[in-house]
């Protein structure tokens, strides 16, 4: 069973969660914890080193 983390952006009960698997990682919405997205190791670097690298800044 993964173990999620909630974001520390959480402000209320719609937060943002990750889990680290072997595989990569999943993510998805506290408020439908059933639904989620899973990424494998690659895809989920990729999107960290955007995240980093401020690709997806609000401008």
């Amino acid at each position: 069973m993964p173990v999620f983390r909630r974001s520390s952006r959480c402000e209320a009960t719609n937060c943002v969660e990750v889990a680290t698997v072997s595989e990569g990682a999943i993510l998805r919405n506290s408020t439908t914890p059933d639904t989620r997205l899973a990424f494998d190791a690659a895809s989920w670097r990729g999107f960290i080193a955007g995240v980093a690298a401020g690709e997806f800044d609000l401008r």
